[in-house]
């Protein structure tokens, strides 16, 4: 892995952030049939307006910087007391497969901790196995599927309880 470092997001990089979660939920999309058509919400056809939506209402947006560029992103949104949403979680895919993924994840588990979170909650698409055993991998806990009639997969969430997890935790630490 090379060196990278992560920040918070500025308005003016919210359009580099929008092709990142394009170009790395693009693959998803591709590999699961998805189309604007049939999944307009999906990140792979993500606009930038959506992202500036989100952050005036207050989600944190993290940029992953790799080589002095964007090669990941991931956004917190407080969903109720003590628990956050963890969405929007890509990396490039030229940069997978060297811990990004993790390190992106560690970064929100360590901010959701210093807000007095206790909780991250996830949604994914069940039949994605490789991410969903990847999540399980991290500590996550399989809590149910919805079938939406607009989306053409079934919704499977997960959640980590922050509190399992302290600062010397092997998954904080990897």
């Amino acid at each position: 892995m090379r060196r990278c470092s992560i920040c918070e997001v500025s308005v003016s990089e919210l359009d580099q952030c929008a092709e990142v979660i394009r170009k790395g939920f693009g693959t998803v999309a591709d590999e699961f049939g998805l189309t604007v058509e049939n999944c307009a919400s999906h990140g792979a056809f993500i606009k930038t307006e959506r992202l500036l939506g989100d952050k005036e209402r207050g989600s944190l947006m993290y940029a992953l910087i790799v080589d002095d560029m964007i090669a990941g992103f991931m956004q917190l949104e407080k969903e109720s007391d003590g628990q956050y949403i963890l969405g929007k979680l890509a990396v490039l895919p030229e940069y997978r497969h060297h811990g990004y993924g993790t390190v992106l994840l560690e970064y929100a588990v360590k901010k959701v901790r210093e807000i007095g979170g206790r909780k991250i909650l996830i949604s994914i698409i069940e039949s994605n196995t490789v991410l969903r055993n990847w999540y399980l991998e991290k500590g996550f806990v399989h809590v149910g599927t919805v079938k939406y009639e607009h989306l053409p997969f079934v919704v499977g969430f997960m959640e980590l309880s922050i509190d399992a997890y302290d600062e010397k935790s092997d998954f904080l630490r990897s």
